[in-house]
């Protein structure tokens, strides 16, 4: 491992954030973003890091000061304002006391701050406050837990990294902790490092960039120490064919997985709490997983207790996995799963029995399953959520194989993961997020890079749902994730080019969606396109070409939908945007009215189809909407001037016409049309086979 430290880089941060923050602070900026910046040493709002520097009070009195990462701030995008600022006389004061619960440390610790509204500062304020050092860096350094998890890890610690280093027994963090190391500390006062035991590394110094570069020293050792104990020997390694296997088999398998993941929800309106999931499936990891110890390593405990809340204390293993039939592996699955929830209460009711505590119990269900021939997949609340297990769960593979290569891998206790995992600190926390209607579901979106398209796509993810655009238009369809994401956020969308009339293409992207998020909850089916001209004068080969996207691509997609949710087995949302037309057709219009009305009626067949299977179908019947913002209708901009000629009137005065022929003279937006799948999609209403107008009132589309 090689120091990142730029002198040019250092100046540029204390240029930015001096001023206001001083030196001391910019610094610490800098180097917390060069260990938050690679994940070998810190993932996922893991570690912390702080500087102790003077403040001065309303008073003009200056005060000795503790500034460490705060709760909710990563490493890698640290700002000054990610450091609260505390007193640390008093803070070291605590040090006196016999005992703190976590409670009222954490009560010690805001009522400490300079600044009321600062974040809740790191669980490890008072380890980073117990230490005499300006800089102290705490790093989940992958080569560290690769030796510190092990029967002899603290023997192999030193052997690694040398004398100048503290070890620490596990404890867990918090006050307990921070007095046990500052007391070992003690009795070495030369140490310019700590090693937690199977937790973590500290290093420090009376400078930033001292204190970093011996944290990058100490895990060279470390990295130096454990390729001289290989000698030769290596992880196992699969081929990137394989890898591109995998992935076409997890689209395959994403939605059983997916529905077997689901949970009762309590709420009859939205009976599934759902999970969203994330794939790896890198020719590493596939050889790792073809490994015949992974079963028992997957058994075994995460690398540091804080992963425990993100991945569990075990993942889960399927052995010999039937990906050559889909039915029998959602048997072996379903088996799996009831046997892991099993283990996991039989754990629960142990451990509060043991410890005589009370304790809310967590669902039961993985966060992590290793897959033979698949890969990783993982589940989470959000696709972020699922990722940073997938990250996590990453590293845990690989660095449990290099600590078996050199040793055994030996993890926490299951008292000390239970501790982590049932933290009172974390209990807290439950039942006080509010999540949105259409939080944990996914939705795919035809047509989405037209007015209504994109707007649907934005009012879905702004309700929760993770969206999955497609349109046959690349380049506008590129647009509008950048409109859902400005809006919702990077993670929350994906994209795919679909042509609706192409049944492979209709296929390539719900497969894309089950590869992506694991499955589909909405489906809105919005492409489509119009011709103006009279019968008598159109030609065979537009008709059939409206008739093959505004019908043929809401049977392409209707079909696929299904296909998806039936295996899904939790129900679902289709909502087929029609139009005011299926029921007030206008002249010159035929091939457009004909082919909205054909798909409406097959929306009504599927809403009698899929009836049983929980799956609702809807239509939404809007009129003209000639813009979303700054995205045009391509339809109306194609026939715009077309309709204008069929209704006698000048081409700048079409949307005004149309708004002043409804009953409330409102302009129809896809932002109203949005909301309207919405609506259908939260289940606001034991609703099926329904026609919603939005078109203002106009009488004679009125539904009948």
């Amino acid at each position: 491992m090689k120091s990142r430290w730029s002198d040019a880089e250092a100046r540029q941060f204390v240029e930015r954030y001096a001023p206001r923050w001083g030196e001391a602070l910019a610094l610490r900026v800098y180097t917390s973003r060069l260990i938050g910046a690679d994940p070998d040493l810190v993932m996922h709002g893991g570690g912390n890091t702080s500087v102790k520097l003077v403040k001065e009070n309303l008073l003009g009195e200056r005060t000795d000061a503790l500034c460490v990462k705060g709760s909710g701030w990563d490493l890698d995008s640290a700002e000054p304002q990610g450091f609260p600022a505390l007193d640390l006389g008093w803070l070291r004061r605590l040090r006196k006391l016999n005992e703190l619960s976590d409670e009222e440390m954490v009560n010690q610790l805001r009522t400490r701050l300079f600044d009321a509204s600062a974040p809740n500062p790191s669980v490890e304020t008072l380890l980073h406050a117990f230490l005499p050092h300006v800089f102290i860096d705490h790093t989940h350094a992958d080569a560290i837990l690769a030796l510190t998890n092990q029967p002899d890890g603290a023997e192999l610690i030193r052997q690694a990294l040398g004398e100048r280093i503290v070890v620490v027994p596990y404890v867990m963090p918090g006050f307990r902790l921070a007095k046990l190391a500052s007391q070992m500390f003690d009795y070495d006062p030369g140490a310019d490092g700590m090693v937690l035991l199977k937790h973590g590394l500290f290093t420090f110094a009376a400078d930033a960039r001292t204190s970093y570069e011996r944290t990058i020293e100490y895990v060279d050792r470390a990295e130096r120490f454990l390729r001289s104990r290989l000698r030769g020997r290596s992880a196992p390694s699969s081929r990137a064919t394989e890898a591109n296997a995998a992935s076409a088999r997890m689209a395959q398998i994403g939605p059983v997985l997916r529905g077997l993941l689901a949970s009762p929800s309590g709420n009859p309106d939205q009976p599934h709490r759902r999970v969203i999931l994330e794939h790896r499936a890198t020719p590493e990891i596939l050889g790792l997983l073809d490994d015949p110890q992974c079963a028992s390593l997957a058994a075994r405990g995460p690398l540091t207790p804080d992963h425990v809340i993100r991945t569990r204390a075990q993942h889960l293993f399927i052995e010999h996995p039937r990906l050559d039939d889909l039915e029998a592996f959602r048997k072996q699955l379903s088996a799996a799963l009831a046997a892991y929830r099993t283990g996991h209460d039989a754990y629960f009711a142990a451990q509060v029995r043991e410890k005589r505590v009370t304790r809310t119990k967590l669902d039961p269900d993985p966060r992590v399953l290793l897959i033979p021939g698949v890969g990783i997949v993982c589940s989470g609340k959000t696709r972020k959520d699922a990722a940073i297990a997938a990250d996590i769960a990453e590293h845990t593979l690989r660095i449990k194989e290099m600590a078996e290569l050199i040793g055994r891998y030996e993890p926490l206790e299951p008292s000390d993961l239970f501790d982590m995992e049932y933290w009172s600190l974390e209990q807290a926390k439950l039942g006080k997020e509010v999540e949105k209607p259409l939080s944990r579901q996914v939705a795919l979106v035809t047509g989405a890079a037209g007015a209504i398209g994109v707007a649907t796509c934005v009012e879905l993810a702004k309700a929760g749902a993770h969206v999955v655009l497609t349109d046959v238009d690349a380049e506008g369809l590129e647009r509008a994730r950048q409109k859902v994401a400005q809006a919702a956020g990077a993670g929350a969308c994906t994209s795919a080019r679909m042509d609706v009339t192409d049944e492979a293409s209709v296929a390539g992207a719900f497969e894309h969606a089950c590869r992506t998020f694991g499955g589909l909850d909405i489906v809105v089916a919005n492409a489509g396109i119009a011709q103006v001209s009279p019968l008598a004068d159109t030609d065979v080969r537009q008709f059939h070409k409206v008739v093959d996207v505004n019908l043929g691509g809401y049977f392409l997609t209707l079909r696929a939908a299904a296909r998806v949710m039936r295996a899904q087995g939790t129900g679902g949302n289709i909502v087929i945007n029609a139009s005011k037309n299926v029921f007030a057709p206008g002249a010159d219009f035929g091939a457009y009215s004909a082919s909205k009305a054909a798909g409406h009626q097959l929306g009504k067949v599927a809403a009698v189809e899929l009836a049983p299977l929980g799956i609702r179908v809807n239509m939404i019947n809007a009129d003209a909407v000639f813009a979303e913002g700054d995205t045009p209708s391509g339809l109306w901009r194609e026939i715009g001037p077309a309709r204008a000629r069929s209704r006698g009137i000048a081409p700048d005065k079409l949307q005004e016409f149309y708004r002043e022929r409804n009953l409330l003279h409102a302009e129809v937006t896809g932002t109203h049309v949005g909301r309207a799948v919405v609506f259908f999609a939260s289940n606001q209403t034991p609703t099926t086979g329904a026609t919603l107008p939005v078109d203002g009132g106009i009488a004679a589309a009125f539904p009948r």
